[in-house]
């Protein structure tokens, strides 16, 4: 693209007429009229472009050609390196370049040699330059000025005009700033494309001020080229931004060079260059790196700042309130109803206890939960929320789990203790009853996971980049949250008179809340079926089987008079038959891979979404092209997902949208837990799915961040936005 560039360029200068070059008006102005010999006088090249033209900077971008300045100076006079301002990004997006509206002034140091005689000095030189509109043609002009060498400096009328620019101008980091940077490789190259990361922390302040907008602009090389679509991802104490490196010749670049430029609230623009930054391969702070992941960029409206613990737990809490409501918990809800209608003529203090117990069951699930992650990342692993659904043997044991309370529900057996197992719950509880409360609280948090709510993603995505202990506080305030309402409502028992009298009605209502159960069984196997694949027959074979097994049980043993002993005897061997061949087909298994086709596509059909594979270089090539693009990151065990989907996503209205603003549709799968999709979801302060991003189709604007439970509405607005 660059040779191509210069050789437009070239053929635009050939073609042109010099004298055409009307558009631009330049002269030549100093900092002093009077300067001692041995000082440093500022010389400017003042550019005036007429209303909608431009020129260009030191690196034009993807075309366009540097404005030069060739000296005609005395002896004495020495000129150094053009002094470039920061310039702005022109359009189009398609073929961005770096350049300069209205007008600008090149600044160049003159120094004076020591032995320079008093009197007059004329400063000439010849500016060349390519000044464009719609179309593009040369210019050139010769400017010169007179500065006069004497006894004392004196500044000259355009003096605050050359002290305004020089404002403009990037300086390098100076040492002991408060800035630690770094760049390396996100990704093995893409063909002749890579992902960069550049990376700028804020150190040794105690309150740093939060940065509003940041950009790089690299500097011209003939080997490679730095596109200039930049996405910001804004972290707690200061920024990354990934750009596409393109390689024409020779290896990867070793080290970049640009400007990285920086707005920050409160203060103003700041711009710094960086010189031979070196590109590694990981991050150059693997403990800082795993902090900074955390993103705050909320609806293209710019970012969050970091938040305080305290806030934290608020949404944790109150995720977990909401957890209530959601599909996962609501075949145990159901159940703990019933619980309270039987209980509702007990003894008030029974029935605390048992709220007690049951929230007991809640917690110590949670910190289960939160030894899992805190072990997951000491083993130097990436955690997020639902990862036990990534194993295929959990979502087995679950399933199994599920069936058995369905059939418990139904009758099929009965769950009874024995008298140690009783003397054990009357530890936590005066009565029978409390291992039954302690247990639906497990099964809450088991089948919890799999849901997400508002809140909480953003509450978990904070303690996993967290200490152990903030981990343990949060996961303890989500489970506080999922039990708060049960054990409000056990220790105000004037409330359960609203309930209705405990009676004969309440074995059928028993039986009724069994089949939510065994429709939660039902998704689980669905589930259990997309990692095993077809050989997932195993499964509902060993279902069966233990379902036999519980019936035997519960009618031979538990309630019938005879041959017990030989009824318990054919459970057993029916268990242990099933368990071996569920083993079996377990090593039968072949996960099934989906991956996408040769254009990249994973599910297409004729009246769906054409979804493409979701990786970061897919992001920035489709916004690169001018597209915007649609990014949903799911999950199959996350019913969350599966509902927005159906009703918010996979619908007429939305798929005609994508079609209409010509978007690209990018698929990100997580229900195996790939890392790259771990580290994007941390990134936006998410500690699972759902997570659904709209990017602009201009490159430079952030992706706007939709909320974990989507509408219709919802969706199309963020569309619309991204057109914008």
């Amino acid at each position: 693209m660059r040779r191509i560039s210069s050789i437009l360029a070239a053929l635009f200068c050939l073609a042109a007429i010099a004298a055409s070059a009307a558009h631009t008006q330049v002269r030549l102005i100093l900092s002093a009229d009077t300067a001692k010999p041995g000082d440093t006088v500022w010389a400017g090249v003042e550019m005036k472009m007429e209303p909608g033209w431009h020129t260009y900077w030191k690196n034009p971008g993807a075309a366009g050609m540097a404005t030069k300045i060739e000296w005609q100076l005395p002896p004495g006079v020495t000129a150094g390196d053009i002094q470039w301002p920061l310039p702005a990004k022109l359009p189009p997006a398609e073929v961005t370049t770096y350049g300069y509206n209205d007008e600008v002034v090149l600044l160049v140091p003159l120094k004076l040699a020591a032995d320079l005689k008093p009197g007059p000095l004329d400063l000439k030189a010849k500016v060349s330059w390519l000044e464009c509109k719609e179309a593009c043609v040369p210019g050139n002009g010769n400017v010169e000025a007179t500065l006069n060498v004497g006894p004392e400096t004196r500044p000259s009328a355009d003096a605050a005009t050359i002290e305004a620019w020089k404002s403009k101008i990037p300086a390098p980091l100076p040492p002991g700033n408060n800035w630690d940077t770094g760049a390396w490789w996100e990704n093995p190259p893409d063909g002749d494309v890579r992902p960069m990361l550049i990376d700028c922390h804020l150190i040794a302040v105690a309150q740093p001020q939060y940065i509003d907008s940041a950009d790089f602009f690299p500097y011209a090389s003939d080997n490679f080229e730095i596109q200039a679509a930049t996405e910001k991802i804004k972290n707690i104490d200061g920024f990354t931004l990934r750009k596409l490196v393109k390689k024409y010749s020779g290896a990867w670049p070793k080290t970049i060079s640009g400007v990285v430029t920086m707005e920050i609230r409160g203060i103003g623009h700041k711009d710094f260059e960086i010189v031979d930054l070196p590109i590694g391969n990981k991050p150059p702070d693997e403990e800082r790196q795993e902090r900074d992941k955390q993103a705050f960029l909320v609806n293209g409206a710019g970012s969050q700042p970091a938040q305080p613990l305290w806030r934290m737990l608020l949404y944790a809490f109150i995720g977990g309130l909401i957890l209530n409501i959601m599909p996962c918990v609501l075949p145990v809800i159901a159940l703990k109803i019933l619980g309270f209608v039987g209980e509702a003529r007990s003894e008030p203090r029974h029935v605390r206890q048992l709220g007690l117990v049951y929230a007991l069951g809640v917690l110590v699930s949670f910190l289960v939960l939160a030894a899992v992650v805190i072990g997951v990342k000491a083993a130097g692993h990436h955690a997020g929320w639902g990862m036990q659904f990534g194993s295929p043997v959990f979502v087995v044991c679950l399933t199994t789990l599920v069936m058995l309370v369905a059939l418990n529900l139904f009758g099929v057996f009965e769950v009874t203790l024995s008298g140690r197992a009783l003397d054990a719950a009357d530890v936590l509880a005066s009565k029978p009853g409390a291992a039954g409360a302690f247990f639906n609280g497990v099964l809450a948090t088991a089948l919890a996971t799999p849901c997400t709510a508002p809140f909480l993603s953003i509450a978990l995505g904070f303690a996993f980049a967290q200490s152990a202990s903030v981990i343990l506080l949060v996961f303890l305030a989500v489970g506080i949250g999922l039990a708060a309402p049960y054990v409000v409502l056990s220790w105000n028992p004037a409330w359960l008179k609203f309930l209705p009298k405990p009676g004969a009605w309440m074995e059928k209502f028993k039986i009724a809340m069994g089949f939510p159960m065994l429709a939660t069984a039902v998704w689980l196997f669905d589930l259990a079926a997309g990692s095993y694949g077809k050989s997932v027959l195993w499964l509902g074979v060993f279902l069966v089987v233990v379902a036999l097994a519980a019936w035997i049980f519960g009618e031979f043993v538990q309630r019938g008079r005879t041959r017990k002993g030989l009824a318990l005897a054919v459970v057993l061997i029916l268990l242990a038959g099933g368990y071996a061949y569920a083993l079996e087909g377990q090593l039968r298994w072949r996960q099934p891979m989906a991956a996408p086709d040769a254009a990249g596509s994973l599910k297409e059909s004729a009246d769906g979404i054409d979804w493409q594979h979701w990786t970061p270089e897919a992001v920035a090539r489709a916004r690169a092209d001018g597209h915007p693009v649609l990014v949903d990151f799911t999950a199959d065990w996350c019913l969350t997902c599966q509902v927005n989907k159906k009703t918010s996503i996979e619908i007429p209205s939305v798929r005609a949208k994508l079609k209409e603003i010509n978007a690209v549709a990018l698929l990100g799968d997580y229900t195996r837990f790939p890392d790259n999709i771990t580290t994007e979801l941390n990134r936006f302060s998410r500690a699972g799915v759902p997570l659904v991003l709209a990017y602009p189709k201009n490159p430079a604007a952030p992706p706007i961040v939709l909320p974990e439970i989507l509408t219709p509405g919802i969706v199309l607005d963020a569309l619309d936005r991204a057109t914008r």
